[in-house]
C-alpha cells in the first residue's frame, strides 16, 4: 500500500499547471490571478476630506472651543465628484463631503458635528482637531507602480475590489479546472426519485460537486451508472474527454462488482497508486491520462470519498491553477483522537479558539458510512498510525474545511 506521504508527492509531480485566458472582471470570482498587477496611477488620487464637514486653514481654527468658537466664512460646497472652484483663504472655509478633493489653500477638516452645521453662508467652530486631520493624502495608500496583487492570488470579493478600484476591466486569470464527477451503483437514486428496496439516494453527485467548486473548478459534467462494465466504460470515456480532473465514486474496491480500476486503466489512464494506508479511504485510485488529466477514483462510502476529495483532489485543483493550498493548521485536542493500529487516520471534528488557543475534537459518529457526521464539522482531523488513542492535549494537524466557520 501507498502511504500517505507518498500518495501526496506522486499527484504533487503529476500536475499540469492550465492555460491562462483573458476575462472580464465580472466573471472571475474565485479564479486565480496569472499576472501581477501593479498600480497604474497613486490611490487617492488626490488629496480628498475622509468625514463630511468644513475644509479649513489650521491655523485659523487652532483655539476654538464651546466658549470663544472661531466664525469662519464659507465659499463653497464641495461634493464628491467635484472639482473645487475657489481658494481657502484665511478666514473662510469650503463645506466639504466625504471623498471630495481639498480645495488649494485648506490643509484639515473640521468634522460637521464640531460646528454649527452646513447650509449658511459663515459657520462656528466649536473644537479643532489636530492639524491635517480627516485629510486623505495623494498616494498614501498606494504609490503608482507598487504591487498590488501577485501571480497566484485566488481572487476573492477583496481582490476583486481592488482591481476594480484601479480600472481593470479584463484580467488574466487560469482557467477554471473541468471536474468531471462519476457514481457508480446499482443501488443509487437520484434525489427526489422513490427509494424502491434497498437503494440509497445518492450523496455523492452533490458533496463533490460542490467541493470542486469551493475549489475554483467548473463542472465538466455528472454521470451517474449502475454496475454495467458497458455503462461505466461509456460514462468514463464520455467524461475523460470533457474533464481535466476525474472523480468517480465507488467501484474501487475488491467486491465483484468493483470494475472502476480496470476500466480506467483500460481506456489508457496510467495507475499511479491504487490503495493508500489510511482509515478511512483505504480503496484509493490515482492515475494520469493524455494532456496531463488526472483521474482520481474514490471510496463509495460518503464520508470516505469526502475524505479523498480534501485530502488529495484539493490541493490537485489548487495546484492546476498555480494556488497553493492553505487548509491545514495545528490544534490541540480537546478530547481524544482514536487512532489506527496500521493507518493513517482521519475524522472529521470541530476547530474553535478559546482563550488563544486553537481547540479540536472529533465528532460523535465516526464510521465512514455515516454522512450526518459531516453535517457541523468544520475541519478534518488527522493523525498517523498510533497503538493508543491520542489523549485531550496532544496537537495534531487539521485541515480547515473551505466552508468551516470557527464558531465554538
Amino acid at each position: 500500500m501507498t502511504g500517505v506521504k507518498e500518495a501526496h508527492d506522486s499527484i504533487a509531480v503529476s500536475v499540469k499547471e492550465l492555460p491562462a485566458e483573458e476575462k472580464a472582471l465580472e466573471s472571475v470570482q474565485g479564479q486565480v490571478l496569472a499576472e501581477e498587477i501593479a498600480a497604474d496611477f497613486q490611490l487617492p488620487h488626490f488629496d480628498n476630506a475622509a468625514m463630511d464637514g468644513f475644509a479649513v486653514q489650521w491655523e485659523d481654527i487652532r483655539n476654538a472651543s464651546e466658549e470663544k468658537p472661531v466664525r469662519l466664512g464659507v465659499v463653497e460646497e464641495i461634493t464628491a465628484g467635484q472639482s473645487p472652484r475657489l481658494p481657502v483663504a484665511s478666514g473662510s472655509c469650503a463645506q466639504i463631503m466625504t471623498g471630495a478633493p481639498m480645495p488649494e489653500g485648506a490643509d484639515t477638516v473640521v468634522i460637521f458635528e464640531h460646528t454649527s452645521g452646513f447650509g449658511n453662508r459663515n459657520v462656528d467652530v466649536f473644537k479643532a482637531p489636530a492639524p491635517r486631520s480627516n485629510v486623505r493624502y495623494a498616494g498614501e495608500e498606494v504609490r503608482k507602480g507598487e504591487l498590488l496583487l501577485k501571480r497566484g492570488t485566488r481572487l476573492t470579493p477583496a481582490e476583486l475590489g481592488v482591481l476594480a478600484a484601479f480600472g481593470r476591466s479584463i484580467v488574466l486569470v487560469y482557467r477554471r479546472p473541468r471536474v468531471g464527477i462519476v457514481t457508480v451503483g446499482d443501488e443509487l437514486r437520484r434525489p427526489g426519485e422513490n427509494l424502491d428496496g434497498a437503494a440509497i439516494y445518492n450523496s455523492n453527485r452533490f458533496s463533490l460537486e460542490s467541493c470542486a467548486v469551493a475549489a475554483g473548478a467548473e463542472i465538466a459534467g455528472h454521470w451517474q451508472v449502475p454496475d454495467d462494465i458497458a455503462a461505466i466504460r461509456e460514462a468514463l470515456a464520455e467524461a475523460l474527454l470533457s474533464s481535466d480532473l476525474l472523480i468517480t465514486a465507488g467501484g474501487m474496491s475488491t467486491g465483484e462488482y468493483d470494475y472502476m480500476q480496470q476500466m480506467l486503466t483500460g481506456l489508457g489512464i496510467e495507475q499511479k497508486f491504487w490503495k493508500v494506508a489510511q482509515k478511512p479511504g483505504k480503496p484509493f485510485f490515482f492515475g494520469t491520462g493524455n494532456e496531463g488529466k488526472m483521474v482520481f477514483g474514490l471510496p463509495g462510502n460518503p464520508v470516505s470519498a469526502l475524505v479523498c476529495f480534501l485530502e488529495y483532489c484539493m490541493p490537485a485543483l489548487s495546484a492546476m491553477q498555480n494556488s497553493r493550498y492553505y487548509g491545514k493548521i495545528e490544534a490541540e485536542l480537546a478530547g481524544p483522537f482514536p487512532t489506527d493500529k496500521k493507518r493513517h487516520r482521519f475524522l472529521f471534528g470541530r476547530i474553535w479558539q478559546k482563550d488563544g488557543r486553537l481547540l479540536c475534537k472529533v465528532t460523535p459518529k465516526i464510521e465512514s458510512h455515516m454522512i450526518t457526521s459531516l453535517a457541523g464539522a468544520n475541519c478534518l482531523i488527522e493523525a498517523p498510525a498510533a497503538g493508543q488513542p491520542l489523549p485531550a492535549g496532544t496537537v495534531v494537524t487539521c485541515n480547515v474545511l473551505p466552508w468551516g466557520t470557527m464558531n465554538e
